[in-house]
């Protein structure tokens, strides 16, 4: 009976280890995903930013209807 309780007390003491290592992980792992979200919001915003800027950029040309090909290069 005594050798039954040692292996289940092992059997406890492996399980708790193995737990506290799980929450480790899981903790490190919501704080990467909360720094990745933030960094992915940030990246949507400048996204957006530089959407509005080019889109303006985009208009003007269309309505000089220039084509790249029709101009003379630099050096002439």
């Amino acid at each position: 009976m005594n050798n039954k309780i040692k292996v289940l007390t092992q059997r406890l003491d492996d399980l708790e280890t193995q737990l506290a290592f799980q929450d480790d992980t899981i903790n490190a792992l919501e704080q990467l995903v909360r720094e990745q979200n933030i960094e992915l919001q940030t990246m949507q915003r400048y996204l957006r930013l530089l959407a509005e800027k080019v889109t303006p950029l985009d208009d003007s040309e269309s309505s000089d209807q220039l084509n790249p090909a029709d101009e003379r290069p630099p050096h002439y």
